[in-house]
């Protein structure tokens, strides 16, 4: 058990855990990408893209079952969409959706707010969502295999009492092809992309502060790091998608 905000902190790791979950320690299955917790009151879920372009944009798309800062709250479907460009315009563009417009199934990843999908198999996934005058069209496809630390699933909080924060980063580094459109103006870029997805029953404020997440690709290496009261910085070898 570690320090956190709320005293202690378990990286499930036992074999109880695994069985529990219904996940293996190493190998991840196609339905941790699907959805994983209650859309009710007091849980949240998102699957979360950013991808770093070579043209010099970079684009982010988060599905949300509700906004994160607030998932005390029935479900509430919201997506999120930000791009830089080279110039330096940025464009942050939010939807929120009425229940009935989301779906999600429990088996992959396969999300629907309305017309907008995020759709994958830990391998390939196709993404398109559309705010105003901003439209993406994304194929990401993994050159790393789906990781987790552990079982992904942390706990905060006195056996018993537990508040969980999963995180399963489904494609820690990829190809992404990305059409992003402003208003009339249609761009086709490509580059590093990366998609991960997170859950918990508790606000996530609640349990972790001054929560600092990067990622990066150094030869033939993809690094994901964070701080706070997650686990160290952690080096996965890059290998050729299977298909």
């Amino acid at each position: 058990m570690h320090g956190s905000k709320n005293g202690c902190f378990r990286l499930a790791d036992r074999p109880a855990d695994y069985k529990r979950l219904g996940i293996a320690p190493v190998e991840i299955a196609e339905f941790e990408d699907g959805q994983r917790t209650s859309t009710e009151s007091g849980h949240y879920e998102w699957w979360y893209f950013d991808a770093h372009l070579d043209d010099g944009a970079t684009v982010v798309v988060v599905f949300y079952t509700k906004p994160n800062v607030g998932p005390n709250v029935p479900l509430a479907p919201r997506i999120t969409i930000n791009i830089t460009l080279p110039d330096g315009r940025t464009f942050e563009k939010f939807l929120d959706t009425s229940p009935e417009l989301f779906n999600a199934s429990k088996s992959t990843c396969d999300v629907g707010i309305g017309t907008n999908c995020f759709v994958g198999d830990l391998n390939r996934y196709h993404i398109t969502a559309t705010i105003e005058e901003i439209s993406v069209d994304i194929e990401l496809t993994g050159e790393v295999r789906a990781w987790r630390p552990k079982s992904g699933h942390l706990y905060f909080g006195a056996e018993g009492q537990e508040k969980l924060f999963a995180w399963l980063p489904s494609v820690p580094n990829g190809l992404a092809r990305v059409r992003y459109r402003i208003d009339d103006e249609e761009h086709h870029a490509s580059g590093s992309g990366y998609h991960d997805h997170n859950w918990g029953d508790v606000p996530m404020l609640t349990l972790i502060h001054n929560w600092y997440w990067a990622r990066a690709s150094v030869g033939p290496y993809t690094i994901i790091a964070s701080t706070s009261q997650l686990p160290p910085p952690t080096v996965m070898k890059r290998r050729s998608p299977t298909c």
